[in-house]
């Protein structure tokens, strides 16, 4: 098949696929579209790549250089957000319940005052307060549980077939200097393509468990075709992608939500409890056992992971101050990565832990910001988990997957498609548990409860929020 009959074809089928997920009974926000295109940018390459501008070249050390179409095209998306959230009043109080969400980006801001490199500091503290932003439209929108749905089918629809296109049709796979097959798909390396299909399959699959759960949701029968289509093709990616990390989150995370909609558990947040217990105190012991190396190989890895504990044991001692880092997004500027290719003998830009990145930009204290993120978080989760644990179920596989995520690979850097996904979740989870606060005493939840909004602020405390027929 020629490469531009196969264009056309994989067109005509993401076309499909969005024509047999439609639903008219869903009034969500056409703003929804803004996150949908920031996150078809940020899973993918760079806009100008793809139309042939070209990319400057990076030098380790160096401060980043942008296409200034690439910024124009960010800033604008981020323009329309905040101008679309000013007019949301219940934007406050949602924020108000992730206060430690804020609590964060106010320190890495702060840190910019004993950073070296307080410019650039500055510019991805900016990039990354438009993800705050393209959050907050799909948690805050009138539907929230329509908008989420069609959020994820919006860009899961494109970046994934895409991807199959780009490995299949188009020549993107590659060989790495190992000789292993390296399939980039519509992302730069195989380790992001693995990112962006874990954390849009994992959704999808939540779409399928929610439509195989409740038969009287309009238009079933297409809906459940389109989302299982997804589903293939995600599976199929993982295994094309060669990311033992985002495979073996993927497998955590639909192992969760699977068990969480057991009539076993229910909604009982004890019995959830003990599964994370189960599954935290499992790992650890493992590890502490000596099955890291068992583990390693089973997920095809080395037993030092791929190299990376060898880059930790370098890394850690060289944090400008244990304490408060260098100062946000700025490490790996000046100095620094010339020393660490010097002792590697070759090039990384990143600690390949998410933990580690942190301390070495923040220091312990952002590594405790961080730690109370997913604590509140997971707290959020349990509270929506009460009122429906199908939905409950996916904000605890996206935290619990994040926690695990940036172990291998540092997925707390901003922006980037695990630091979105879990923020997403967090503050859907917070809003989830501010509604159940406000929830009146004498109200009983209907068999199949519907979603009626007057004005924004009703929608803060209308308890059914969660359980919108969509």
């Amino acid at each position: 098949m020629g490469s531009s009959f196969a264009l056309f074809v994989f067109v005509v089928g993401i076309g499909g696929l969005f024509f047999l997920d439609r639903d008219k009974s869903a009034r969500t926000s056409k703003a929804v579209w803004l996150p949908v295109i920031w996150l078809w940018i940020t899973g993918s390459r760079p806009v100008s790549e793809w139309l042939g501008m070209g990319t400057p070249e990076q030098i380790p050390g160096q401060l980043p250089s942008t296409s200034p179409f690439d910024q124009s095209l960010v800033g604008l998306l981020m323009l329309f957000g905040i101008l679309v959230i000013r007019r949301r009043r219940h934007v406050r109080a949602v924020l108000k319940a992730s206060w430690p969400i804020l609590f964060y980006f106010s320190f890495c801001l702060v840190s910019l005052l004993w950073s070296d490199f307080p410019r650039w500091g500055f510019q991805r503290w900016v990039r990354a307060l438009g993800e705050l932003v393209m959050v907050l439209i799909v948690v805050t929108d009138a539907q929230p549980t329509a908008a989420f749905r069609r959020f994820l089918s919006r860009v899961g629809f494109v970046l994934l077939p895409a991807s199959v296109l780009s490995i299949e049709f188009l020549g993107q796979a590659g060989y790495d200097p190992a000789g292993y097959q390296t399939n980039p798909g519509v992302t730069e390396n195989k380790n992001g393509l693995g990112l962006i299909t874990f954390v849009l399959t994992l959704g999808t699959l939540w779409q399928v468990l929610s439509l195989l759960r409740d038969r009287k949701q309009p238009n079933r029968a297409r809906r459940l075709l389109a989302q299982c289509t997804l589903l293939s093709i995600g599976i199929w990616l993982l295994y094309a992608a060669h990311s033992a990390t985002s495979t073996a989150s993927f497998a955590l995370g639909a192992a969760l939500m699977l068990a969480t909609a057991l009539p076993l558990i229910g909604r009982r947040p004890a019995a959830v409890h003990a599964l994370v217990l189960a599954i935290l105190l499992g790992g650890a012991l493992t590890l502490d056992l000596g099955g890291r190396t068992a583990v390693a190989l089973a997920m095809g890895r080395s037993a030092d992971l791929t190299g990376r504990t060898k880059i930790w044991e370098i890394l850690i001692p060289m944090a400008p101050n244990p304490i408060i880092g260098a100062g946000y997004e700025t490490f790996w500027l000046g100095w620094r990565p010339a020393d660490v290719k010097r002792q590697l003998h070759y090039v990384i830009g990143q600690a390949h832990n998410g933990y580690i990145e942190v301390y070495l930009n923040l220091g312990m204290f952002g590594l405790g910001l961080i730690a109370l993120i997913l604590a509140h978080g997971y707290r959020g989760a349990i509270g929506a988990f009460r009122r429906e644990p199908t939905f409950g179920g996916l904000f605890l596989a996206y935290i619990l997957t994040a926690a695990t995520y940036n172990i291998a690979e540092a997925g707390f850097r901003m922006p980037g498609m695990a630091w979105f996904f879990l923020l997403l979740s967090v503050l859907a989870a917070s809003r989830a548990t501010a509604v159940e606060k406000n929830r009146p005493q004498t109200w009983q939840e209907p068999a199949h409860p519907t979603f009626v909004v007057r004005d924004c602020d009703t929608a803060d405390l209308n308890p059914a929020w969660m359980n919108s027929r969509v």
